[in-house]
């Protein structure tokens, strides 16, 4: 299994609705892909900064491909993340899951 790791920020004001929308529209996506397993989604305000990060779990890279595509290294971003995100981080992080 894969564990894939992705870090986004808003400002305070759009904290809230941006978890709505990760809610509706990216964990749906997600969860739609044939070979995701699971997904665990982190939030935590650190003063005027809203920090997301976004653990996703998958059966191996074939399937991390079918999702986000060959450049599988690269962060996918929905066109919506332009009226919330401060950044947009260019790379995700993977790691090999060996025990849970």
């Amino acid at each position: 299994m894969i564990a894939r790791i992705w870090h986004g920020k808003t400002k305070m004001e759009d904290f809230e609705e941006y978890t709505e929308f990760m809610k509706s529209k990216a964990i749906p996506d997600y969860r739609k892909t044939n070979g995701f397993i699971k997904l665990t989604f982190l939030r935590r305000k650190d003063e005027n900064i809203g920090h997301f990060t976004l653990i996703t779990f998958w059966e191996n890279l074939k399937v991390i491909k079918n999702f986000a595509g060959e450049d599988f290294e690269k962060a996918k971003y929905y066109p919506e993340d332009k009226n919330f995100l401060l950044e947009f981080e260019e790379k995700v992080t993977h790691y090999e899951v060996f025990a849970e």
